[in-house]
């Protein structure tokens, strides 16, 4: 089975990066939202970045951000790549001269693979629950079954996950990463050493 890479989304400071790091996350996620409980400031996510080792992906994670909000956080902060988790159409995701990728939520009844295929410029395509008014962060499960077996891009698969249920996740899956934010946290913001840990062991071995 090929591996499953992780990456530990809502990253606020560097200690929790340094775990992450530590522990073999691939890639670190840094929310650019402020209505999020886990959003950084620009100060803040430079500190981060700054602090990590190398071969360590830095995404930037946003909601319906403006052009010119966008513009303004990438002239400040080296981000690897970026995620868009809102309702961005293909066009607003292009032109940033970063690798991106789309969040799309799941529910029963929408085509996903459709959805999928208008983002042609994108990397990568996450699937992540649907609650209705929130774009993500939700800690809830959608149903596994509805991820079409032909979706055009590789698959992050969010939403939910947690040491618990992330080795089930990957064999039935069978992702190109996991996604995990509030799944490995103590509390809003702030992660769980062990939970991030185990998080990545189970992943590693889950293959």
């Amino acid at each position: 089975m090929p591996i499953v890479r992780s990456k530990i989304c809502g990253i606020t400071c560097i200690e929790d990066a340094l775990v992450a790091a530590e522990a073999g996350a691939d890639a670190i996620g840094l929310v650019f939202y402020a209505k999020s409980p886990r959003a950084v400031g620009i100060e803040q996510a430079r500190a981060i970045i700054a602090a990590l080792p190398p071969f360590v992906t830095t995404v930037g994670l946003f909601v319906n951000a403006s052009r010119c909000e966008l513009n303004e956080i990438l002239d400040a902060v080296p981000l690897d790549m970026l995620q868009f988790h809102g309702d961005e159409t293909p066009a607003d995701c292009e032109g940033f001269h970063r690798p991106w990728y789309k969040a799309l939520r799941v529910q029963p009844g929408e085509d996903i693979r459709a959805q999928a295929v208008r983002y042609a410029g994108a990397s990568a395509i996450l699937l992540d629950t649907f609650v209705a008014g929130v774009p993500g962060g939700t800690g809830e499960v959608f149903d596994w079954s509805l991820i079409p077996a032909d979706l055009p891009k590789p698959l992050i698969l969010a939403g939910g996950l947690s040491p618990q249920n992330v080795q089930q996740a990957v064999a039935g899956v069978r992702p190109f990463a996991v996604d995990v934010s509030g799944g490995v946290e103590s509390s809003k913001g702030i992660k769980d050493v062990e939970k991030v840990r185990e998080f990545i062991r189970l992943v590693r071995t889950a293959m």
